[in-house]
């Protein structure tokens, strides 16, 4: 009976406490993510992968050569939807000798979720004012908006270098003065973001396929733009070639490579150039990173018929 009595007596108290006690709630969502950096070594050099940030992109209306029910299915089983959430990537190469970065990013100009490059990049252990070069793949504004801010130079102690083709084209006035209406926007972003190295004598553009610092050639690729290139890093036997824009929508690219997009400068040229590259990094089995496909951006691609297939780098610790 007393043993009743006791039970009874505290499940009366266990309630009366949970009267005026009230329950611990559960923590909220951070949302956040880690960190934006991912880092491997090709031979002797480190690679490390920076993201700038994503964008919503409305694919539907980027592509060409594809009909809405493919690109429905090709997105679809690749569990994607559209508007797709691009990354959008860029690459800092250490070679041992020089700390070159490829591509600025968009510099939260295109969105509020990019412009992150500064934070990832110091997050990642280094500073803006340690780069020494930064190779430009082409003057689109995700890749050239992160280099300056209000007039000045984001990276105080970097030389600018790309294909004199793709300066020729964006930062001459008079391809401004006669640019449609809808692409003005485009130019005056390239003239205003370069300005400040061009001022400082920090733009160096370059002439054909060479090399720029030991370890990294330029590699021409035009088509997208008219003077994109490709950068191929070389140490040790091991080889990657930094793509640019040469692939965005790995769902629908890698299996077809013949989709272009609206806004190549010309459609023929890019889709040669894509499926030059995937055939020569299949075949070699060489590292590919890109600054679209999904961060890192970095993996290989395998021959699937008449198409291909992206295979992401497997996680693993720089050694």
């Amino acid at each position: 009976m007393r043993a009743r009595n006791a039970a009874a007596a505290l499940a009366g108290l266990c309630l009366g406490l949970a009267m005026v006690t009230p329950l611990q709630a559960h923590a909220p969502p951070v949302k956040t993510q880690a960190p934006g950096y991912y880092r491997v070594m090709l031979g002797d050099i480190e690679v490390t992968a920076l993201l700038d940030g994503t964008v919503l992109l409305p694919v539907k209306d980027f592509l060409n050569d594809v009909t809405p029910d493919q690109l429905q299915r090709a997105l679809a089983r690749d569990f994607m939807s559209d508007p797709l959430e691009m990354s959008v990537n860029t690459f800092l190469v250490n070679t041992g000798s020089k700390l070159v970065l490829i591509d600025t990013g968009d510099g939260g100009h295109m969105d509020q979720s990019t412009g992150h490059l500064l934070e990832n990049l110091k997050a990642a252990g280094y500073e803006a004012g340690q780069v020494d070069e930064i190779f430009i793949t082409h003057m689109h504004g995700d890749h050239i908006g992160g280099l300056s801010k209000d007039g000045e130079r984001l990276f105080p102690n970097a030389v600018v270098r790309a294909a004199r083709q793709e300066a020729d084209y964006w930062l001459k006035e008079e391809n401004l003065a006669a640019a449609a209406d809808d692409a003005k926007s485009s130019f005056k972003q390239a003239i205003d973001w370069l300005a400040p190295y061009v001022k400082a004598g920090k733009f160096l553009p370059f002439d054909g396929d060479v090399t720029l610092v030991p370890g990294i050639r330029a590699v021409g690729t035009h088509g997208h733009t008219p003077g994109h290139t490709c950068y191929l890093l070389e140490s040790r036997g091991n080889r990657m070639l930094m793509v640019g824009d040469l692939v965005h929508i790995e769902a629908v690219q890698f299996p077809r490579p013949e989709v272009t997009l609206k806004f190549d400068t010309d459609n023929n040229a890019a889709r040669a150039e894509r499926l030059k590259v995937f055939r020569e990094a299949a075949a070699n089995r060489e590292w590919i990173a890109a600054a679209h496909l999904s961060f890192p951006g970095i993996g290989h691609i395998r021959a699937d018929g008449r198409g291909y297939d992206w295979v992401p780098a497997y996680y693993s610790v720089p050694h």
